[in-house]
């Protein structure tokens, strides 16, 4: 009786999965945040006290408990995208308690600016583990991609159709009022209208390849084919018009233009959008009083440095007394920008951490936007290819927007810091954002499953047949 022996199995080790790398990150985005806090509290004296400690503790118990959510149902994830978000938000959260300092010496009363920040990011927190636990496979958003553009709608329509007194906050109306509640609808539609840009350019992606004239070496798009051009082009000037908000109508408008493009890699469709953008935007300018303001406003803020150009007036003093490294935290005067909290909180970090601490700030939100991208290129699947990619260049559209503003280089628009500025609508929505970021990269990152090969006798035995043949 002769036994056969059986040839040896290999095994394939698993793929690390980085989780380990993740929670040291986050550790040191913790220290990073006491350390800044223990800074301020010393500048201002405010006495260093060890109870400071139980905030770095806080800190990281809430962002652990995010790590341990995505360890259990995402494990492939990025490794660099929730340590650099917690290190941001906690260095935003840092600020803000410093402004609440200064505000509660000048008001005689105290500020729980930073105290609601906590919570809002709590609440955030708890939204991405609740995405990441429930949105088993990103595709799902693909089927309610319509029902997501019709809400998006809705949330940008709802402040233009409430009164002022519910809607109105410095001449915008963004804003959804309730007793003691206020939240700003916008900042959730983003990702809504971008879930239905994304699903519907893949279903209907033989329109957008469709080709007419050839001009100037570009193949443009049949006349009936650019009406979802036309439609967020519209879109953006009714935000613009109606809500006077300039900067969630760039903000959209760019996103759309910027997934249009990497769907069809057709240059045609991005110089049309920038035709109707510029025509849209001339014509607003000497039609609408808040616009032409804007841009005055940006094109000499000294003509009025007691009234319209005050806040960018200061805010370029800001960064002329900050110069290369800054004052230090605490040492800074922030106070004096208006809104130094929400949209010149980058004004407040210029003057006290200097251009090289400014642009560490920024080195931290590129990581973020390259390992979107990153994320995008290495899924499998159209829809979360094209969704990864829109998520990540929404951030580096609404960075550049916000850093552009405050540094006179482009118009102000009243965007906020993504994770760093104050604002409860604005964290939660970046946190969900973030949420379908980390889901998309799990499923990128993931090994494919591959079935072992059957060698048995019989699995075998057609194989050795037609060997013989």
């Amino acid at each position: 009786m002769t036994t056969q022996v059986q040839p040896p199995v290999a095994v394939t080790p698993p793929l690390p999965t980085r989780r380990n790398a993740e929670l040291l990150l986050l550790c040191f985005a913790a220290i990073v945040t006491v350390a800044a806090l223990l800074v301020v509290e010393a500048n201002q004296e405010q006495g260093l006290r060890w109870d400071l400690t139980r905030y770095g503790l806080a800190f990281l118990a809430v962002f652990g408990g995010a790590h341990l959510v995505i360890r259990r149902f995402a494990p492939y994830t990025d490794p660099l995208l929730l340590p650099i978000v917690a290190l941001l938000n906690g260095l935003g959260l840092v600020m803000i308690h410093r402004l609440d300092l200064v505000n509660s010496e000048l008001n005689r009363h105290h500020h729980a600016g930073a105290a609601q920040q906590m919570l809002w990011t709590l609440v955030g927190v708890a939204a991405f583990a609740l995405v990441v636990t429930f949105l088993k496979d990103h595709r799902q958003l693909a089927r309610y991609g319509y029902i997501c553009g019709l809400t998006g709608l809705v949330f940008l329509a709802i402040p233009a159709l409430l009164p002022a007194s519910l809607s109105e906050q410095n001449g915008a109306k963004i804003w959804i009022r309730f007793s003691g509640f206020s939240i700003q609808p916008a900042e959730f539609s983003k990702i809504l209208l971008l879930i239905f840009f994304s699903a519907v350019l893949i279903a209907k992606r033989g329109v957008f390849h469709s080709v007419g004239r050839h001009l100037m070496g570009m193949n443009l798009p049949r006349p009936r084919d650019l009406a979802p051009l036309l439609a967020a082009w519209v879109i953006s000037i009714g935000v613009m018009v109606f809500e006077k908000d300039l900067g969630t109508s760039l903000l959209l408008y760019a996103s759309f233009l910027v997934v249009v493009y990497l769907a069809t890699q057709r240059l045609s469709w991005v110089v049309i959008g920038l035709a109707l953008f510029v025509a849209g935007s001339v014509v607003a300018y000497f039609i609408f009083s808040h616009v032409r303001v804007r841009v005055q406003m940006w094109w000499d803020p000294f003509t009025d440095p007691e009234g319209s150009g005050y806040q960018l007036v200061q805010s370029m003093f800001s960064f002329a007394t900050g110069g290369i490294f800054g004052t230090g935290l605490g040492n800074g005067q922030p106070d004096t920008v208006p809104a130094a909290s929400t949209d010149f909180i980058i004004a407040a970090f210029g003057e006290e951490l200097g251009l090289v601490g400014l642009a560490a700030l920024l080195l931290l939100y590129t990581i973020v936007i390259v390992r979107g991208l990153r994320t995008a290129i290495a899924t499998r699947e159209s829809f979360g290819k094209l969704l990864a990619a829109g998520l990540a260049s929404t951030l580096a559209i609404q960075l550049f927007i916000v850093v552009g503003g405050v540094t006179r280089l482009i118009p102000l628009t009243g965007l906020t810091t993504p994770w760093l500025s104050y604002g409860g609508s604005s964290l939660l929505a970046n946190y969900v954002l973030l949420a379908i970021l980390a889901r998309i990269s799990h499923s990128a990152r993931r090994p494919l499953r591959t079935h072992p090969r059957d060698t048995s006798p019989i699995a075998t035995a057609g194989t050795e047949v037609i060997q013989k043949v």
